[in-house]
């Protein structure tokens, strides 16, 4: 073997393949320019008007979902009602009651108007005598000399209720005055 062309295992600088010149891209002509802008804007024109049907399309979908709540929203609430609908009606069926029978049904059907009051959040405001007088739960009707402390519940006069920790009715009471 002659040693005039080294073979690429001999030579290590003849194994490295060459690097040709950065071939530096054509200039392209204005007109290219303009195109390529051209179908640039044209393709974010296209995805802006995507992006705004979307958008408006969840605001009408949101639109729609809360009106359906706010249409619905008293649902289950009246479908716990109708059991309390239905005692009513089978207590007025019944002829001939006695006393004894139409207060057993009254009071039936207030438990069960109550519980279904209680699985909606509706709790009731009762305040026990001597308890302190709080103006975001109770309505003072009077106040009444009494030998309580003053500004203290004296009697209550209606219930109040609070819906989700806030007051759908504050309680009529009447308070102790000051002595």
């Amino acid at each position: 073997m002659s040693q005039e062309h080294p073979t690429p295992e001999q030579d290590p600088q003849a194994a490295a393949p060459t690097e040709a010149p950065a071939a530096t891209p054509p200039e392209a002509s204005p007109a290219d320019e303009l195109a390529t802008l051209k179908a640039q804007n044209l393709d974010l024109a296209d995805q802006f008007l995507r992006a705004k049907a979307e958008a408006e399309n969840a605001r009408r979908r949101a639109d729609e979902d809360i009106g359906k709540a706010r249409k619905f929203a008293v649902e289950a609430f009246a479908e716990s009602l109708l059991p309390v609908t239905d005692s009513l009606e089978a207590g007025l069926g019944v002829q001939n009651a006695t006393p004894e029978q139409l207060r057993e049904g009254a009071e039936a059907t207030l438990k069960q108007l109550k519980s279904a009051l209680e699985r909606h959040k509706v709790i009731e405001i009762n305040p026990a005598a001597g308890t302190k007088f709080d103006p975001h739960q109770h309505q003072a009707i009077s106040m009444v000399p009494s030998e309580q402390e003053a500004n203290t519940v004296v009697g209550v006069l209606q219930k109040g209720y609070l819906i989700a920790d806030r007051v759908l009715r504050p309680a009529l009471v009447t308070v102790a005055a000051p002595k």
